[in-house]
């Protein structure tokens, strides 16, 4: 038992460790992408190819003066980005990256946890994310802020149905709960062949649940001045946006894991096509948000409730249907 504790917290550690560096260098990634595909100059002063300016952004956030709005809640104030980063870490804890590997002659298994209700948890976490914006918003004591957190909390709520929804029909389809489980489930053929209205539901809820163009109406500048983040600098600001960021690549693990087959591919590299599969969904991520413009709110809510939702009730109902009755 001991030492299963700590394999995990070492695991743990370097998990955090890559995302923080990940989270970091996906900022320059987005800025080349986008650069290149407006037809515009990246970062490219800092370091060879501008390859330091994530560093050199970091060390501007810690640097900044620490403020607090006068009439904030101070608890509140400083629990709403802890809850953001939290929440997006903890996925990582049920996430199979790989099998196994042998190292210094042991056998280690590539994931931190491996529960039979997975999918219970990480649907339970992720739900939580929900309370750093809305008290991110409420407690910074401005209307800009509140509205978007407001914004970001009606959204979310929203959005985590059909994603939900789109989720249960691979429980069904695996007979499983536990993400390795379903992982081994996809080793013939991938569940987004099988179920691909259920990928393409998760898709799209993934975007309004990062807040991700063209779903980034929490953060609507021409309307809401920065959002339920306004009155946020510095060190807090920087985890908000570490936060966002390591929730891209946690909702991109998720649907590789669910939809294509986790880390199965051609020879014996797992690891590798795990991380191939997510960087792909990453740049998917990037690619939206350079080409398409932003939702209006009321057509946010609408296409959720109005389209998505019952496209998940139909989708889920027939495939238990098929499953049950004609398989």
């Amino acid at each position: 038992m001991y030492e299963i504790a700590v394999a995990a917290i070492i695991k743990g550690i370097v998990v955090i460790a890559l995302l923080f560096l990940a989270a970091a260098y996906m900022t320059f990634m987005e800025r080349v992408v986008m650069a290149r595909m407006q037809l515009r100059l990246g970062p490219n002063r800092v370091g060879p190819c501008g390859l330091l300016q994530p560093i050199a952004d970091g060390i501007k956030l810690l640097c900044k003066e620490r403020f607090q709005p006068e009439r904030a809640d101070a608890f509140t104030y400083w629990l709403g980005p802890a809850i953001a980063l939290f929440t997006a870490l903890f996925s990582f804890a049920l996430i199979p990256f790989g099998g196994s590997i042998t190292l210094f002659g042991h056998t280690v298994d590539l994931h931190i946890a491996d529960l039979d209700t997975g999918i219970v948890f990480f649907l339970a976490f992720t739900s939580l994310a929900v309370y750093g914006v809305v008290l991110a918003g409420w407690s910074s004591n401005n209307r800009y802020s509140l509205l978007g957190g407001l914004r970001g909390t009606a959204q979310m709520i929203s959005y985590e149905i059909p994603m939900g929804l789109s989720v249960l029909t691979v429980v069904l389809a695996a007979g499983a709960l536990d993400f390795n489980k379903i992982v081994e489930a996809q080793r013939d053929h991938w569940f987004i062949w099988t179920h691909p209205i259920s990928f393409i539901l998760y898709v799209i809820a993934m975007f309004a649940e990062t807040n991700r163009a063209p779903f980034d109406l929490p953060e609507a500048e021409h309307e809401l001045v920065g959002g339920y983040n306004t009155e946020y600098g510095g060190i807090k600001f920087a985890i908000f946006f570490l936060g966002e960021y390591i929730n891209m690549v946690a909702v991109s693990a998720i649907a590789v894991t669910l939809f294509l087959g986790g880390w199965h591919g051609p020879g014996e590299i797992p690891i590798l096509w795990f991380v191939v599969k997510v960087f792909l969904f990453i740049f998917f991520f990037m690619w939206v948000r350079a080409t398409m413009p932003r939702f209006r709110y009321g057509q946010l809510m609408d296409f959720g409730w109005k389209v998505l939702t019952p496209l998940a009730i139909l989708n889920l109902v027939l495939t238990s249907f098929y499953i049950l009755v004609l398989k």
